[in-house]
């Protein structure tokens, strides 16, 4: 039987919404990526679900978005229940390290007892109940011990776009939280390797889900990081007054691109993971969309009311409604109309998405990215 949980004061959400979500391109735009888009056709935006699930689990005012500055009348269109000073703006792309280390010091004046769970704006959750459960089992976890936590997800298949992580040889004995010590962190493997992992059964997909304490990441950032977070340290009286945005503007300008996963979290030898299935995806690329959409008697998925298709079999199809589109003899293939942006290409090369983008960039500007 599930726990009863209620939400509790201490509990704090970190959204981070700043990606430009350059594998969804045509359909997501440096000025309207993916996470402002609903790319699942159900009404709602991937940041606006992320919010709503959140909201379960935290207070409203303990919910903090951080994104890039260009993006703060989207945020404040899609989340209008969001307090104005917790949409935390970045002046520049700087990674997932200093956006985090920047939320713990906004938190910190806030208060310094708090649980965070820290989020990407764009997953998929199919388990609702379940994830709930699992965050919250998390963040009780955190409140007693000196830990960093991750999500690791049961893998279904054998996937080369997602990061691994290896769990202990204590996984499952006698753990009521289902957490256990990480072992290593793989970045995203070949397909033989790949294999190896989903076979071997030590291995889950890292979802890039984090749960800990304040105390026990501000601890991990002067220990792995002290140049990151002495710079955000330095500033430590202006935030949540009207000089944060001139200090956060140099701040960045100084401080270092890096990851939370290499600045910390590889480097800490208080990493444990917890171990959950819970409908997870990241819906990185159109396969993990077509793979988590209604698909038809062919194998295809389809958006747009106005697409006919003819012996057209396993494809992603997007089109607007206003757009009709006719699909002939395609297979295995995305296809996707976007205002000014036609794309056509196999779903095998999906990868290759950033590098047609970058093409495009090189010859055409920014017109068409």
């Amino acid at each position: 039987m599930n726990k009863p949980y209620i939400i509790m004061k201490d509990n704090y959400c970190v959204i981070m919404a700043g990606g430009v979500g350059s594998r969804f391109w045509p359909l997501s735009r440096t000025t309207h990526p993916k996470q402002f888009i609903d790319i699942l056709g159900i009404g709602k935006s991937l940041l606006q679900q992320t919010f709503d699930r959140f909201k379960k689990i935290c207070p409203i005012e303990n919910i903090l978005v951080v994104t890039n500055s260009i993006y703060e009348n989207l945020v404040a269109e899609q989340l209008p229940e969001i307090l104005k000073h917790n949409v935390l703006l970045e002046p520049m792309k700087r990674n997932t390290a200093p956006c985090i280390d920047y939320a713990n010091f906004k938190i910190l004046a806030q208060n310094p007892n708090a649980k965070i769970v820290v989020a990407p704006s764009d997953h998929l959750i199919l388990n609702e109940p379940e994830f709930i459960r699992v965050i919250n089992n998390c963040l009780e976890y955190s409140a007693n011990h000196d830990t960093l936590l991750t999500i690791g997800i049961k893998p279904s298949r054998p996937e080369t776009g997602y990061g691994y992580i290896k769990v202990g040889a204590d996984a499952f004995d006698s753990n009521e939280y289902n957490i256990s010590k990480v072992v290593t962190f793989t970045e995203k493997p070949e397909i033989e390797m790949a294999k190896l992992f989903f076979n071997s059964g030590d291995y889950f997909w890292n979802s890039g889900i984090f749960v800990w304490s304040l105390q026990s990441i501000m601890k991990a950032f002067a220990k792995s990081l002290p140049e990151v977070h002495g710079f955000f340290e330095a500033g430590i009286e202006h935030y949540n007054t009207e000089n944060e945005t001139k200090f956060i503007e140099d701040t960045y300008t100084s401080c270092r691109n890096i990851s939370i996963d290499y600045g910390v979290m590889e480097s800490a030898d208080n990493v444990f993971v917890h171990c959950a299935d819970f409908g997870w995806s990241d819906l990185g690329t159109w396969g993990s969309l077509h793979e988590n959409r209604t698909k038809d008697e062919d194998g295809n998925t389809v958006s747009g009311k106005n697409v006919f298709k003819y012996e057209t079999k396993n494809c992603i199809i997007h089109a607007s409604d206003n757009k009709l589109v006719v699909v002939q003899g395609m297979e295995d293939a995305i296809v996707v109309d976007s205002c000014d942006t036609l794309l056509v290409c196999k779903k095998e090369n999906e990868q290759q998405i950033k590098r047609y983008v970058s093409d495009v960039r090189l010859k055409t500007g920014d017109k068409y990215i």
